[in-house]
């Protein structure tokens, strides 16, 4: 009898150990799942420092997940306008950042960007200049007039007195280096940031005009946030020495 009375204590010790580990698993996995979502939306030509300085920012913040999502400034803003989630804007120009009105909040510059033109590895056809865009023999892609880079080249044209006569314009500068890269356009208008990015896929081609042309970002946290101080938290770590940092070296130039 005693034998058994110690197999049955032995049992119940076991099960409620069991029980124990258990509820444990179970409080640990609450607490790994309990995170907060910080939406932000960049301009696509932000998209390597962005995912930089957001992967920085989830290190510095226990239980927070950046998530971004990235497209023509235009584009972006315009889903914000129609109830697309964000807590968080950067735009690559003041007037698509103008257009959210009082959602958002004390905008502020954190970087500028000028334009170049981009071509095949060794730059087959041979161009030189804004000008040469145009040659008869050149398929040339641009960005749409909506987008900030579109809208920079055609302040370019105008100052120039030069209409590129573009194959297609895009939605974004990083359609337009895609097509680029992958040979269905011979040249292609982007920002000096895009170019740096693409490595050895790409040449660059500057001209004088270019330089007179400078696009501003701004940042800034929306109304409606969710958790609005944690959007004005990103907002200082993008102007922030740390942002500032992974900006210049992408080439951004700085505010």
């Amino acid at each position: 009898m005693n034998r058994c009375a110690v197999a049955v204590v032995a049992g119940l010790l076991l099960v409620a150990g069991c029980s124990s580990s258990e509820g444990t698993d179970t409080g640990s996995g609450d607490a790994a799942t309990s995170t907060t979502t910080l939406d932000v939306s960049a301009a696509a030509s932000l998209k390597k420092t962005f995912t930089d300085i957001a992967d920085e920012f989830e290190k510095q913040h226990d239980g927070v997940t950046v998530r971004l999502s990235f497209d023509g400034s235009s584009t972006l803003a315009n889903q914000i306008q129609q109830g697309a989630p964000a807590d968080v804007f950067a735009s690559a120009d003041e007037k698509n950042m103008g257009k959210l009105g009082d959602l958002a909040v004390s905008p502020k510059i954190f970087a500028t960007n000028t334009l170049v033109i981009v071509t095949a590895p060794g730059n087959p056809r041979d161009i030189k200049s804004f000008a040469d865009l145009n040659k008869p023999d050149v398929t040339t892609v641009v960005c749409q007039s909506a987008q900030p880079c579109g809208a920079a080249t055609e302040t370019v044209e105008r100052n120039t007195g030069i209409t590129v006569d573009a194959v297609s314009e895009e939605q974004s500068v990083s359609a337009v280096l895609t097509k680029v890269t992958t040979g269905q356009a011979d040249a292609g208008v982007v920002y000096v940031t895009d170019a740096r990015g693409a490595g050895d896929k790409v040449q660059s081609v500057t001209d004088p005009a270019f330089e007179a042309v400078v696009n501003s970002y701004p940042i800034a946290g929306l109304t409606g946030a969710d958790d609005a101080e944690l959007a004005a938290q990103f907002v200082e770590e993008v102007l922030g020495a740390g942002g500032q940092k992974i900006l210049r070296e992408a080439g951004f130039g700085a505010p």
